[in-house]
């Protein structure tokens, strides 16, 4: 729609919005209607209307099986736009229109905003299904008729009040109609289930609507408005209502056809399923949280003990063999405590890798700098975890083997997420397939470099065999050692991850 506007169109960036604020409603007008609804605007010469917007009712069969959205038409074409646009009332005159053998009815209602004629809706009923209309029906209609003239005048829809589509209640959820003293004068069948859900043991017609929604769900605690007045439709507003072990979501529309306040439409959803759900989702959601919670703790009490061992230990090795457990044990805690603070099992690795890079550094036998550049980004638990485990690893030896006590020193992470091109990922994996991401790490100090003759992928201490076990059978990356350009060691991952959601 903004293309089409700002193309075709003189409308500025204000009408644009109020626009946008109309589509955002009219799914309630067209299913309150039983009929499509066309929005045109006319063209910044004036000499034709495009079609910006397009809706189907979801009560009724549609009377356009093509995308209308795009169209431009002359004027003159159809009489019943010009002199909506013209006259600023709605027109319903004029014989029916057949297309492909279905009668259809035609409508114009001008969209107004602070007195200027924005476009017109044009509103077409399929007339192939017609009927005698049930009471359901008749309301249906009357409350369609209100809101169009709400349309024509100006004051539909509300502004700031921005309608999330997929959240509010829809017509077919459940529809009631209020009188201007918030008497119900008529409830539909979903509407009346809901408020049986709640406890109502009678029926809804005739009864103060505010005054009954208060009696079966009072208030829990302090509130912005009291749900006498909340449920009367005095202002749009949305809320839940909760009681009886039921849940009801209402949402209120004031009716105002000729300035004046003559009812209120309310809108409502039975979401007590929906709400039990996603309360069992939070649970499950804490306590996952609280597994990692305790999983950490746990993990702390190991290193804890393993310190305390290597501190009564005689034999030098045997207390540095225990030194290097505890902070393979302190990665991975890291780990579980970055996930307990989260909802998801996803943690934002970068805080996890300068917190590694500290406790490492801890164990420096001289003044060396330890700096990360790059983002790891949001990672995956089962990437994260093991992942600790290899940046601890290649940190710690790097430290311990690259640099004389007393030496001063640096060593470098960097990070770089690229993706794949599905072409690239075929001639490096062989297989097929849509592109991928991978991470590429790069551990880099100046110190003093490899022994002649050593081989990453044979020779090496525990911990490489624990960096090759985990970055080629668990993460299925690669990893390689190979000279600094200058001076040192370079370390060189690369690593597959999902992409960041």
């Amino acid at each position: 729609m903004n293309e089409l506007v700002r193309q075709h169109t003189a409308l500025g960036e204000s009408d644009l919005e109020w626009l946008h604020l109309l589509v955002s409603e009219w799914q309630l007008l067209s299913d309150l209607s039983f009929a499509d609804l066309v929005l045109w605007v006319p063209t910044r010469d004036g000499t034709r209307y495009v079609s910006v917007a397009q809706m189907r009712p979801n009560t009724g069969p549609t009377s356009y099986q093509d995308d209308m959205v795009g169209h431009l038409v002359p004027r003159g074409r159809r009489p019943l736009l010009d002199a909506a646009l013209d006259e600023g009332r709605i027109v319903r005159e004029g014989d029916p229109e057949w297309r492909e053998e279905v009668p259809v009815r035609v409508e114009s209602i001008p969209v107004r905003r602070e007195g200027r004629i924005l476009g017109v809706i044009a509103r077409n009923t399929n007339l192939l299904t017609v009927r005698t209309p049930s009471r359901l029906e008749l309301s249906y209609l009357q409350s369609a008729s209100d809101l169009a003239q709400m349309i024509a005048a100006g004051t539909f829809p509300f502004p700031g009040q921005q309608v999330d589509m997929d959240a509010s209640p829809r017509v077919g959820d459940g529809l009631i109609r209020l009188d201007a003293d918030g008497l119900v004068q008529y409830a539909s069948p979903n509407a009346l289930s809901a408020y049986h859900r709640l406890g109502l043991a009678s029926d809804l017609v005739g009864q103060h609507l505010g005054r009954a929604t208060d009696q079966l769900a009072p208030a829990r605690g302090p509130v912005d408005e009291a749900m006498v007045k909340l449920a009367s439709g005095y202002a749009p507003r949305e809320t839940e209502v909760e009681g009886n072990g039921g849940v009801i979501q209402l949402r209120t529309i004031p009716l105002k056809p000729k300035g004046t306040r003559i009812g209120s439409l309310v809108l409502l959803r039975d979401v007590t399923e929906l709400r039990r759900r996603e309360r069992e989702l939070i649970t499950k959601d804490a306590t996952i949280r609280e597994i990692h919670h305790r999983v950490k703790n746990n993990l702390q009490t190991v290193a804890a003990l393993l310190r305390l061992q290597a501190r009564r230990m005689d034999s030098v090795r045997g207390r540095e063999a225990l030194n290097e457990a505890v902070r393979r044990v302190g990665s991975i805690a890291i780990v579980h405590e970055t996930l307990s603070q989260n909802l998801d099992e996803r943690v934002e690795f970068d805080e996890i890798a300068d917190r590694v890079l500290a406790m490492v550094a801890e164990i420096s036998p001289g003044k060396i700098l330890c700096r990360r550049t790059g983002r790891f980004g949001i990672l995956d638990a089962e990437v994260a975890t093991p992942l600790s485990m290899v940046l601890t690893e290649i940190l710690q030896n790097a430290l311990e083997h690259a640099f004389a006590p007393g030496e001063e020193g640096r060593v470098d992470v960097s990070a770089i997420r690229s993706g794949d091109s599905p072409a690239k990922k075929q001639r490096r994996t062989g297989v097929p397939g849509a592109s991928g991401t991978r991470l590429m790490i790069t551990v880099q100090d100046d110190g003093r470099g490899l022994p002649e003759g050593f081989d990453p992928q044979r020779a090496g201490n525990l911990g490489l065999q624990i960096v090759r076990t985990l970055v080629e059978g668990e993460l299925g990356g690669t990893f390689d050692m190979v000279p600094a350009p200058v001076r040192g060691t370079r370390v060189l991952l690369d690593i597959p991850v999902e992409p960041q959601k």
